[in-house]
């Protein structure tokens, strides 16, 4: 397989790591950090996640299935926790992950 028709969910991977980026980075200066932790935790899995996810898909991985049914849990998991907290990073981040799930469960089906 080509790794161009991976294009739109490499774009949505690295589109949301960059979000999972941001926002963990934002939680830290936020007033009550420890209030902020799974989310930040979320964020920092998500972008390694998502990542990797790319890269896989950029080489044409035998695993890419596998690697993006992981990549659309984890960020399910990161959308819901950003979801909780009302600070525009995280629901900015809770969007991006949402859309990557979408383009990774499709990339699975």
């Amino acid at each position: 397989m080509s790794h161009e028709i991976y294009h739109a969910c490499i774009d949505a991977c690295n589109s949301c790591a960059d979000a999972c980026d941001h926002c963990s980075t934002a939680c830290l200066q936020e007033d009550n950090v420890a209030h902020m932790e799974r989310c930040i935790r979320l964020d920092i899995d998500c972008a390694a996640l998502c990542r990797f996810a790319a890269a896989a898909m950029a080489r044409s991985s035998e695993h890419v299935s596998d690697i993006c049914r992981l990549c659309a849990l984890l960020c399910e998991a990161c959308a819901a926790e950003c979801s909780k907290h009302d600070h525009d990073h995280c629901m900015e981040c809770a969007d991006a992950c949402r859309s990557c799930a979408q383009a990774c469960q499709a990339m699975v089906a």
